[in-house]
């Protein structure tokens, strides 16, 4: 059985990591205005996420057995206080997004100073640390009402980051603003479906909610709030067909923004409704049962094969990647609505993998931004012989995404079409593969644009610097590796996959 440590009164910093988890990079973001210089805010930036990937790195120690740490904000004890509660789950999602902001960061050194302004830097790494502190917000609270709070602090501070692209392109401006609506909107839908559920059970507390909500079985307002709920997630996470804000976000935001929203934002969404539907509601309940199989099921294998299919024809290479992200959403998904241990443990090992692998690709794209000017195809054509480090760990991630044995990507997609079995759901596990092939035609475009046609007359490309490079092939390299030596995330994901599921002797 998992054991849980409860905080009462934390006498030592040890005690107090789940709280320091958002602490650091928050008093972060506005010391770096307060100090006002430019020179000093990226340091300040990789800092604070240094100290939070330790941290993050300590608190999945702690919870990889499945174990829970339960921290009372002010020493009051939850339901009536708030609670930040740590396990697998969302330990591993917080070291997701520690550990990419450590990587993004000396990437985005070069590549904010050539994307964004001079005069908005200070400001600029200010909203990056108030996104990056509510993302971690978002995954590590116990608190239904602090998830809407956080995923608050994390959106706003985005519709800033987006819009710094337009620096470079005015588009951006229209990205950012487009997506402010949509978030909002989600937003709305959101703590509506949170109001439904208080005034169904009179509690904010997850654990909490879950008991009371078992308790009182089939109930209208609150099978409304899960509607609610899971509509305004879905704008969040892209969920098609509530993705349209995406394509535009990632396409015209600066190309390190474009890096970690992509490996971050959307994999923290889908944690929250990995959340709610598995330790809030849980699979006992009915209503949500039947809208996983019958609504959610059926349009994730939609998105896996339209945003697929409009991937290939994209002739930018930063839209494709946009593009190809709402269908491995579809995958991720997808195995939420299988509600078996395996299929939530696709998802999570997916969250995680497809995080990495967009990480790499994004990076690459923005050093073909520094020495390119853009990236559509015919600005990037020949740049595998002038850029051949970057281009490689493109054909990499680009691998890792089709899901090719020995990347990250086959083993989330392995574990997925292994769930499809479980539910005797073979054609289920064929579409599966048939979209994996999909990836193949628009990766491989992608390949054909850089080696195999001319580079442009005009083009005096050259490798990207080496503070750039290095970021990029952690990534990749991180592909291989987690495709090989699949015991961390695999145990992780699983341990996490089976706390959510509550299931006996865990």
């Amino acid at each position: 059985m998992a054991t849980e440590s409860v905080v009462h009164t934390a006498m030592t910093l040890h005690d107090h990591l789940p709280v320091l988890q958002i602490l650091v990079p928050f008093i972060a973001a506005p010391l770096t205005v307060f100090i006002g210089s430019r020179a000093l805010a990226w340091p300040i930036s990789f800092a604070s996420s240094v100290v939070s990937l330790v941290i993050a790195w300590l608190l999945l120690m702690q919870v990889i057995d499945g174990d829970v740490i339960s921290y009372h904000i002010g020493g009051w004890a939850p339901p009536l206080g708030i609670e930040y509660r740590v396990d697998a789950a969302n330990a591993f999602v917080v070291f997701l997004v520690a550990a990419i902001s450590v990587v993004v960061l000396p990437f985005a050194k070069v590549s904010v100073a050539y994307e964004v302004p001079l005069r908005d830097h200070a400001l600029f790494y200010s909203a990056y640390l108030l996104c990056f502190s509510g993302l971690m917000g978002v995954a590590i609270t116990g608190d239904a009402f602090n998830v809407f709070v956080f995923l608050e602090i994390s959106s706003l501070s985005t519709y800033v980051l987006i819009a710094a692209g337009a620096g470079k392109d005015k588009r951006a401006l229209t990205a950012a603003y487009d997506y402010l609506i949509m978030g909002t909107i989600g937003a709305t839908f959101f703590v509506i479906g949170i109001g439904f559920l208080y005034m169904g059970t009179g509690t904010l507390n997850m654990a909490d909610l879950a008991q009371r909500i078992a308790a009182q079985g089939g109930n209208r307002t609150i099978e409304a709030g899960f509607a609610f709920i899971l509509v305004g997630i879905g704008l969040k996470l892209a969920f098609y067909p509530l993705h349209l804000w995406l394509p535009n976000a990632y396409t015209y935001a600066p190309s390190a923004v474009s890096a970690f929203l992509a490996a971050t934002a959307t994999k923290v969404a889908v944690y929250v409704l990995l959340r709610f539907c598995f330790t809030v509601f849980g699979p006992a309940f009915g209503f949500e049962v039947l809208t996983l199989q019958y609504v959610v099921l059926p349009l994730a294998v939609v998105a896996m094969f339209a945003s697929s299919f409009v991937a290939v024809f994209q002739s930018d290479f930063k839209r494709m990647l946009a593009y190809s992200s709402i269908a491995q959403i579809g995958y991720m998904l997808l195995g939420i609505a299988f509600l078996t241990e395996t299929g939530v443990t696709a998802a999570i090992v997916h969250l995680f993998n497809h995080g990495i692998t967009k990480a790499a690709l994004f990076m690459a794209v923005g050093a073909y931004v520094l020495r390119a000017g853009d990236t559509f195809y015919n600005d990037i054509a020949g740049l595998g012989r002038k850029m051949p480090w970057t281009s490689a760990a493109v054909v990499i991630g680009g691998l890792s995404l089709i899901g090719v044995p020995g990347t990250a990507g086959f083993i989330s997609k392995w574990v997925l079409v292994q769930a499809a079995f479980e539910k005797g759901w073979w054609p289920v596990a064929l579409l599966i593969v048939a979209s994996s092939l999909l990836a193949v035609i628009y990766v491989w475009r992608v390949v054909e644009v850089l080696y195999l046609q001319p580079a442009r007359e005009d083009s005096t490309a050259t490798e990207a610097p080496l503070t750039m490079l290095v970021p990029i092939w952690v990534a990749a390299l991180a592909c291989i590796w987690f495709g090989i030596d699949t015991d961390t995330t695999l145990g992780a994901a699983r341990t996490a996959a089976a706390g959510l599921l509550n299931l006996p002797g865990q």
